[in-house]
């Protein structure tokens, strides 16, 4: 199979079910930043180097739950590529958020209370998730636009991904023994 189709070269993609529409078009944009968010989290486990104070069973478990969300995040990409009034392939599911919850739940219970703000930083697998996260953040921003056509549960795990997200850095941080990066009160 050729990775060139030559059908995008006039500006525009198809759509599941082959609506084509311009490369600009909101769909387009949802997706690819869900795309773009995805290869954020691939960087950030690329980062998940020995150095980190964790057994090889804790940090085999972060990265197949990380591949669960890279694979999760297609799906999104695919509801978000359906074009209204035609069937979605593949949903999202109610339990897809609450396992977020339930990860987001434990994780915290290890991390101190937040005081004050936290700035992107610390060991480069939590300075990639932070990174991620900003971009679910955009993704779920353009993913509004659309939120009469698809699924409300896209918008829901969008949301509580880029918390996730936080969490998940903040995770690393604490088990590399990396400070977080505070915000100072600069006056």
């Amino acid at each position: 199979m050729r990775i060139y189709t030559r059908t995008g070269d006039e500006g525009t993609t198809s759509l599941i079910h082959g609506k084509r529409v311009l490369k600009n078009d909101i769909r387009v944009d949802a997706y690819g930043t869900c795309d773009e968010a995805n290869a954020a989290i691939g960087f950030a486990i690329s980062q998940l180097t020995k150095d980190l104070n964790w057994s090889n069973e804790l940090a085999v478990c972060f990265r197949k739950e990380m591949k669960v969300i890279q694979e999760l995040l297609f799906h999104v990409g695919s509801e978000l590529a359906t074009p209204k009034g035609k069937e979605v392939t593949w949903q999202l599911k109610s339990i897809h958020v609450s396992t977020l919850e339930k990860q987001i739940d434990t994780w915290q219970k290890k991390l101190p209370p937040i005081r004050q703000f936290i700035l992107p930083g610390g060991h480069p697998a939590a300075a990639g998730l932070h990174q991620a996260r900003t971009i679910i953040r955009r993704a779920e921003r353009i993913a509004i636009a659309l939120k009469d056509d698809i699924s409300p549960i896209v918008l829901t795990y969008l949301n509580r991904l880029s918390d996730y997200l936080f969490v998940a850095a903040r995770y690393i941080n604490e088990i590399s023994e990396e400070n977080e990066v505070l915000l100072e009160n600069t006056e």
